[in-house]
């Protein structure tokens, strides 16, 4: 049982899944830190606000004993539009990279035309002169 373990875990397939796995978390975080740090600084321009902090109150809170806003509710869009731009840049940047790998794959040749023998009409007149004899 652990030799069949061994063999399908070190399988081409799985191994190239793995690191494809790794390297899309890695990327993952390449494209955070862009959008953060240099993207939603610029939409923020707009807003005049940082976009991550963008937010719609949705209900008031109360003040407790100790002086603090407690049970606001925000319906925080600046968060999911963030999200939103970091899956349309990995999306692009993943379609990108497949459709360079398949352009760089050695186009297969087509297949060899079936050898020529004879034709229908051929094979019908043969039929026909084996039927009249």
């Amino acid at each position: 049982m652990l030799k069949e373990f061994k063999e399908f875990a070190m399988k081409g397939n799985l191994v190239d899944i793995a690191v494809g796995f790794v390297m899309g978390a890695a990327f993952n975080k390449v494209v955070a830190s862009f959008t953060g740090g240099i993207v939603s600084p610029l939409i923020g321009l707009i807003f005049n606000s940082d976009f991550k902090d963008l937010k719609y109150k949705l209900q008031d809170g109360t003040l407790n004993d100790a002086g603090e806003m407690v049970g606001e509710v925000y319906l925080e869009y600046g968060t999911f539009l963030t999200n939103v731009i970091d899956f349309i840049i990995v999306a692009f940047v993943m379609f990108m990279v497949i459709k360079g790998i398949n352009k760089m794959k050695k186009k297969e040749e087509p297949a060899p035309a079936p050898p020529a023998g004879p034709s229908d009409n051929d094979l019908l007149k043969e039929i026909r002169d084996a039927l009249k004899k």
